[in-house]
């Protein structure tokens, strides 16, 4: 019994053992474990069914297995926990690592543009020559240098003038173009060794260099240069001198035909201007020469600057047809007004090279005509104290140009004023401005040529005005014309414009006619055909008619009634070319259509046309 129960005791305790060794190698094996914990679990049942027939005495053992199955079961959790945290960590890892690598690439960019903002400045130079040793010369605000170059810098390549960067040791590191700033000299002439004479504010003397580039220009005196002041070098040609900006040159194409009601004013200046082009020989024969300046003035807008131009193309045409070949004139049109300068000096300096490119266009013998608008703007009287008496030397400098009597061949002034009351006696003398032609206010007569030259005989006109006229167009103009003018120059109630007060008491009354030009003539045509053009829009009856031209001179002189300047009637009278006893009162009257008869209004201002 002993024996067995030794035995059974021994194989009870074999058996004990082989259970809690597959137990320890179960729990060492952690990783193979996963992979056989179905294999385990039906290995545990089959030991736990073996426990069972051991009876009681392995009670103990049941329950230290128990235990420990229970620590491997709360070990495994913690794996698995652990394992899971793991993961989440990897996860966070590689989000930091982009975060990181994209932080460090915005530093890296940060860092290049704090190195550009900390970078030190470049200094501009100016290239001047480069010399044997490899050095260069520049000059570097007025101050000549020698500096080195960086090896890619061909300095062969390098031209005078061209403006090179340099570093904070004023070595070159790289060439950019030439400046395009400066001052705006003029050539006086040119050297043999790429250098000119310049003429600078109040023709100012100065010896500039010649930018590389500009070389291989063609510079002549008069031309214009762009000029680095502080440098010396001239590195561009610019267009012609400022006073081309206030001068036209065109040929004009306007003929004596164009202008209407001024015959008597025409035939004047014609014999003085064309004869002594037409027949230069016997003008010389007896020792007469052609008038050098012609004064036109007149009241404004009766065809001043018409003639002026009518003359320039009339004398080319009929130098075209003594000589032959293709007709050529100059018209130098002067804006008188702008050739004023707040600089003292600059007025004077344009008037010279007004007349100095006349002369340079006659040269070609060909007739050059220099016409001043608005004359008294720019050659007003002496010692007036205007201005602080600017007019002294820009006076001064016309009368010395006028006077080269040599250097004027053909070349013809005409000037143009509405004042010719504040123009320097100077200039009005004979020998300067010779002769003085006053373009008249038109009468009935010059009222119906300037009337058809606006009104022709290619427009469409009414059926009303072919039904009185008859079909020829001819006809149908000069009749609606006719009565157009006679109804304007009719001197009755509804014509009264102004009354005037001389000096002495005396009154005199002025009708509209009295104040009418060509301008006015024109823009009463062109208000009739806008009538016409706008009733032919709202309906079929098309073309000019009598009533258009008829309303189109009472709104003519409806709205001039309010434009006579009564504040200083005397000077109003000279503007409007009433000229006598000194007038000490003007007054409007108002008559006519739509108005209280025989009322008085004094405004302000001065009109258009008066």
């Amino acid at each position: 019994m002993s024996d067995t129960g030794s035995g059974s005791g021994s194989g009870r305790r074999g058996f004990v053992r082989d259970v809690m060794k597959r137990i320890s190698v179960s729990r060492g094996a952690d990783d193979e474990r996963e992979s056989r914990v179905p294999d385990e679990m039906d290995e545990i049942e089959k030991v736990r069914d073996s426990l069972r027939f051991l009876g009681p005495e392995s009670a103990d053992l049941a329950r230290r297995v128990e235990h420990l199955l229970m620590e491997y079961e709360l070990l495994r959790q913690r794996i698995d926990r652990q394992r899971q945290q793991v993961f989440d960590s990897e996860r966070q890892n590689e989000k930091l690592v982009g975060a990181l690598q994209d932080a460090k690439q915005q530093i890296d960019l940060l860092k290049q543009e704090v190195d550009k903002l900390c970078s030190p400045p470049n200094t501009y130079g100016i290239f001047e020559r480069s010399n044997k040793d490899g050095t260069c010369e520049i000059n570097v605000d007025g101050k000549m240098m020698r500096v080195n170059s960086h090896p890619s810098i061909h300095v062969e390549e390098l031209m005078e003038g061209q403006l090179v960067v340099l570093n904070e040791a004023f070595n070159i590191v790289d060439a950019t173009t030439f400046d395009p700033r400066g001052e705006v000299m003029t050539v006086s002439d040119v050297l043999d060794d790429g250098r000119v004479i310049v003429l600078g504010h109040a023709d100012e003397e100065r010896v500039v260099s010649l930018a590389q580039p500009m070389r291989r220009e063609k510079l002549k005196a008069g031309d214009n240069l762009l000029v680095n002041p502080r440098t010396g070098f001239g590195v561009e040609r610019l267009p012609k001198s400022t006073v081309d900006q206030v001068m036209l040159e065109e040929v004009p194409d306007v003929t004596y035909e164009d202008i209407g009601g001024l015959g008597d004013q025409i035939e004047v200046l014609r014999d003085a201007i064309e004869l002594p082009y037409l027949h230069a020989d016997r003008f010389k024969r007896y020792n007469l020469s052609p008038p050098k300046g012609i004064l036109l003035y007149g009241p404004p807008g009766c065809g001043k600057t018409m003639i002026g131009k009518a003359v320039a193309n009339s004398l080319a045409l009929r130098i075209q047809e003594m000589r032959g070949g293709e007709a050529k004139s100059y018209f130098l049109n002067v804006k008188g007004p702008e050739l004023l300068n707040k600089y003292v000096g600059e007025t004077e300096h344009k008037i010279r090279e007004v007349f100095k490119n006349a002369r340079e266009k006659a040269e070609e013998d060909v007739p050059v005509v220099i016409f001043f608008d608005e004359m008294d703007s720019l050659f007003r009287m002496r010692g007036s104290g205007i201005s602080s008496d600017m007019e002294a030397t820009v006076v001064a400098q016309f009368l010395s140009e006028i006077d080269g009597i040599e250097s004027l061949r053909n070349v013809i002034v005409i000037g143009a004023s509405n004042r010719q009351d504040l123009i320097d006696p100077a200039v009005l003398r004979p020998g300067r401005l010779d002769l003085k032609v006053k373009v008249h206010r038109p009468e009935k007569a010059g009222a119906l040529q300037i009337f058809t030259k606006y009104l022709t005989t290619d427009l469409p006109f009414s059926q009303d005005a072919t039904r009185k006229y008859g079909p020829e167009p001819k006809e149908i103009v000069r009749g609606i014309l006719s009565e157009t003018v006679e109804s304007m120059y009719a001197e009755n109630e509804e014509n009264k414009f102004l009354e005037v007060t001389y000096a002495k008491g005396e009154r005199e009354i002025f009708y509209f006619k009295d104040f009418s030009s060509g301008a006015m003539l024109k823009n009463i045509v062109d208000r009739a055909k806008k009538k016409a053009v706008k009733r032919a829009i709202t309906s079929d009856d098309e073309g000019v008619r009598l009533s258009d031209m008829l309303e189109s001179v009472r709104e003519e002189f409806k709205e001039n009634e309010d434009l006579p300047n009564t504040t200083n009637p005397d000077d109003w009278a000279r503007i409007s070319g009433r000229k006598g006893e000194r007038i000490i009162n003007v007054r409007t009257l108002i008559t006519g259509m739509s108005r209280t008869e025989h009322q008085i209004e004094n405004v302000g201002g001065s009109g258009q046309y008066l």
